[in-house]
């Protein structure tokens, strides 16, 4: 991609000013989407943290589910951060039953796995895809990767140290052209897991 791509971030509900500061922080412009139309003008789509059932709800009513899946399998580059990890999931181990996702990510999701908002945590991960730097990740009411399919590639865990058992928390994963995490690096300075989102875009 010879010009610089137009990222769109999925604006019905949740951190989408901060997804939106923080592409621009990048170098790229980022633009609020709210209808179907404003899809035919973007080159990737971000889908921010908030609260998933709602973001379901919304989607359909705003006629979006349809131009989504049909862009997700047509290869348009996507990331889900938080809730964003749950609309991009093929399954949600605990959803309501009305409750919708987009698809194309291999993975079982599971909502609020790490507690209510009062369980909310900080963490230095390391994430050798962004770097050696540890990337400090904020989890808020966040969801965990159940488990995942044959082509789905695990980008982080949450250490066995910090979780005291053996049991692998995923919280980064990566499958083809779809990007997601459980934490939200838009409430964060670090700007490296909008880099490499970018970089998957440009590289579409």
């Amino acid at each position: 991609m010879s010009k610089s791509p137009t990222i769109g971030v999925l604006a019905i509900q949740g951190d989408v000013r901060e997804h939106i500061t923080s592409l621009q922080a990048c170098g790229v412009t980022a633009v609020p989407v709210k209808r179907p139309d404003q899809l035919e003008s973007i080159d990737g789509l971000v889908i921010p943290g908030g609260e998933s059932t709602t973001m379901s709800i919304l989607a359909v009513k705003n006629n979006l589910f349809d131009p989504l899946r049909s862009l997700q399998r047509n290869g348009l580059p996507m990331y889900g951060s938080c809730a964003g990890l749950i609309m991009l999931a093929n399954r949600i181990a605990d959803g309501r039953s009305d409750q919708q996702t987009i698809g194309g990510l291999d993975i079982v999701a599971r909502r609020n796995a790490f507690g209510r908002q009062v369980d909310s945590f900080e963490i230095d991960l390391p994430i050798p895809a962004v770097g050696e730097e540890d990337f400090h990740a904020v989890f808020i009411r966040a969801p965990l990767v159940e488990s995942i399919g044959d082509h789905v590639e695990v980008l982080a865990s949450i250490p066995t140290s910090v979780t005291h058992d053996d049991t692998e928390r995923i919280v980064a994963v990566r499958q083809g052209n779809l990007l997601a995490t459980s934490f939200h690096p838009e409430i964060t300075t670090d700007l490296r897991i909008h880099q490499l989102f970018i970089d998957m875009v440009r590289s579409a």
